[in-house]
């Protein structure tokens, strides 16, 4: 009896330690598996990083190719001397006599093609102009803004502030775009022939003053009779001479 007994506790005890290793080799195996899902992401986020390392250089890439927007008023295997100065790089020599012609050491902008006298393409280049700033040039050289605020015809002339721009094809040293101090010079479409023959033949009524837009003048001078023909000689005299001019301060044409 002791004996059968002695066996069936053995046989109990290789059970347990049978169902203990088996439990010891499935969590391992779990272990495993947890460890294998944590580290995917962690490799995923390291193929992402790799991927977007790699992509830099080639969006760096793209905006290096991108055209200037001066190219757009360079124009293509044109000569080199002709080009807007928009389109070229120039060495400014200040040390240049005034009113002098000078010369100028100049390179043309990246993504500016131009060629020399022989159809040639090429980078760098000399120009000749006259040694003067820009706000110097010839009133020819520039164009100005204009305004219609100021009055033309009075005593003493009007001035106002315009920004002027250099034409493209001069050269000159400093800002291209510069402040300067403009007579009044806009018109409004009045004619001085028109009005002066108006002021002959129906100043007597104002047609005259109705005419540049001075209607009490012209009231008055239609009331009046031109002044019993007074006014009406006056103002021919002064329309002759442009001492009268339009109601809006405006030029003749």
């Amino acid at each position: 009896m002791a004996a059968r007994r002695w066996r069936r506790a053995l046989r109990g005890l290789c059970g347990a330690a049978l169902f203990l290793s088996q439990l010891s080799v499935l969590s391992g195996r779990a272990g495993s598996l947890m460890t294998t899902k944590l580290s995917q992401p962690q490799s995923t986020l390291a193929k992402s990083l790799t991927s977007t390392s790699t992509n830099a250089p080639y969006f760096k890439a793209l905006e290096s190719t991108e055209i200037p927007p001066y190219v757009t008023n360079c124009p293509s295997n044109g000569l080199c001397s002709r080009l807007p100065p928009d389109c070229m790089t120039c060495n400014t020599n200040y040390s240049c006599i005034y009113g002098k012609t000078a010369t100028f050491d100049c390179k043309v902008k990246p993504h500016v093609h131009c060629v020399d006298e022989n159809n040639q393409e090429q980078e760098n280049f000399t120009i000749n102009m006259t040694c003067q700033f820009c706000w110097q040039l010839a009133t020819s050289d520039y164009v100005c803004t204009n305004s219609t605020n100021c009055m033309t015809v009075s005593c003493p002339r009007q001035r106002y502030n315009a920004t002027c721009t250099v034409r493209d094809h001069i050269h000159c040293l400093g800002n291209r775009v510069f402040p300067k101090m403009l007579y009044c010079n806009w018109t409004g479409g009045y004619k001085w022939s028109t009005a002066l023959a108006l002021s002959i033949t129906l100043g007597g009524f104002g047609a005259d003053r109705f005419y540049l837009g001075q209607w009490r003048e012209g009231l008055g001078k239609l009331f009046s009779f031109g002044g019993l023909g007074i006014w009406t000689l006056i103002d021919v005299l002064l329309i002759g001479v442009g001492y009268v001019g339009p109601a809006d301060g405006s030029l003749y044409i």
